[in-house]
């Protein structure tokens, strides 16, 4: 049963995510393009995902089990660290310059978007590169 809600929750998310228009990498890039020819409706987009987050952490806060009886691991911290900055404007950059972010490239690669898996394939070597090497410096 677990496996069952699982499938049709993330099926359910990456249909909204087709729907939205955020595997869209035009449409991510005209919404990031605040200085020519903006496109403002992702920002709906964001407020009710943002809204809809909030209220499952608020929920689950002081639990510390799924309903399936699985352990809730949420960060432990709220410190903005150098390393979170870094790691966001990084985000950031290569979400404004290939238009994908991880969740919807996956949803994208599926249907079948050339674009998305040469983004796909960055992103797996750029953690790579990050688990290899950036981990080695830290020991």
């Amino acid at each position: 049963m677990k496996n069952i809600i699982t499938l049709l929750a993330g099926l359910i998310f990456g249909l909204g995510l087709i729907i939205s228009g955020i595997t869209n990498p035009a449409k991510v890039i005209g919404f990031l393009d605040i200085a020519g020819l903006w496109d403002p409706s992702l920002v709906f987009v964001m407020l009710g995902g943002i809204s809809i987050a909030f209220i499952g952490f608020k929920l689950v806060q002081n639990k510390t089990q799924t309903v399936f009886d699985d352990p809730i691991h949420l960060p432990g911290t709220t410190q903005i660290s150098k390393d979170l900055v870094i790691g966001s404007l990084l985000f950031g950059a290569g979400w404004a310059l290939a238009g994908f972010c991880p969740g919807p490239a996956l949803v994208a690669l599926g249907a079948g978007y050339k674009e998305a898996f040469i983004f796909v394939i960055a992103m797996i070597v750029g953690m790579y590169i990050h688990d290899r090497l950036f981990k080695a410096c830290l020991k």
